[in-house]
């Protein structure tokens, strides 16, 4: 039987997902690869990989799109690594760096600044190394691993999980799992079951984590990221993907398997 071929974003935030995949026997049935946000979406979209921890603002893009799992990368307020860093407020801000590592966070700043914050800074999509180029009226959206830390170099730190649910009243779902055909139901019960493991161990996952000054990982786990693709997390992805198809539409299914309570 060919192996289910998986692509995963490789921030701090998913090693739950993969501590629980190579701790199960499910191992055996997958051949995972890690990539920055956007790669995850490109395998996805070339049919690389069969599914993909992806970005949702991909999502339109594709031919036809099913939620295969009832796990995500979401967040209930702040997530502490999806932020706007700069000198000055936003109010102040001439300019936006736009990490080039995730679509969703970029799309999300782009609405909350037209939408929210009704400012209406030159968006400037940057190559790597943009983080130094941030001062004066220039701020950056900085995402992932690189942002732990800097919240001590930068006056202002606007969080973009905290402002959509401070705006919306609902949490954000800034990756999940898809895939573009529907998936055996029997394995995606093992999938599933595999990211649980994964969840139900993260004191044990911490512990042989490197450890980071200043940084609680476990905190950041438990309350920053929320994993499960709730009902509450459905309502919120519809209504983002609402925001950046419009009229188009988009195709979005739950797999058979994925039971999303």
């Amino acid at each position: 039987m060919p192996k289910l071929r998986l692509s995963a974003v490789s921030y701090l935030n998913t090693k739950p997902f993969i501590y629980g995949l190579f701790r199960s026997e499910f191992s055996g049935m997958i051949d995972l690869s890690l990539d920055i946000p956007s790669v995850c979406a490109q395998k996805l979209l070339s049919g690389e990989v069969d599914l993909a921890l992806t970005p949702v603002a991909v999502i339109p893009d594709l031919p036809q799109a099913y939620l295969a799992s009832d796990f995500c990368i979401g967040s209930v307020g702040a997530v502490k690594t999806v932020c706007i860093y700069s000198e000055k407020p936003l109010n102040e801000v001439k300019s936006l760096l736009l990490d080039f590592h995730s679509r969703t966070s970029v799309m999300l700043a782009r609405i909350l600044c037209s939408d929210y914050w009704k400012i209406e800074p030159e968006f400037i999509p940057a190559a790597p190394g943009f983080e130094q180029q941030i001062g004066g009226a220039v701020a950056g959206l900085i995402i992932g691993d690189r942002t732990i830390g800097l919240d001590k170099r930068f006056p202002y730190v606007y969080d973009l999980g905290e402002a959509w649910t401070t705006w919306t009243g609902l949490p954000f779902v800034f990756a999940a799992w898809v895939s573009v055909q529907p998936i055996d139901p029997a394995l995606i019960m093992r999938f599933n079951a595999a990211l649980k493991t994964g969840l139900d161990n993260i004191p044990e996952l911490t512990k042989i984590l490197p450890g980071m000054s200043d940084f609680d990982v476990e905190r950041y786990f438990r309350e920053n990221i929320s994993y499960e693709l709730d009902d509450a997390k459905w309502l919120a992805l519809n209504r983002f993907l609402t925001m950046l198809a419009g009229e188009q539409g988009y195709r979005l299914h739950r797999n058979a398997a994925a039971m999303v309570s």
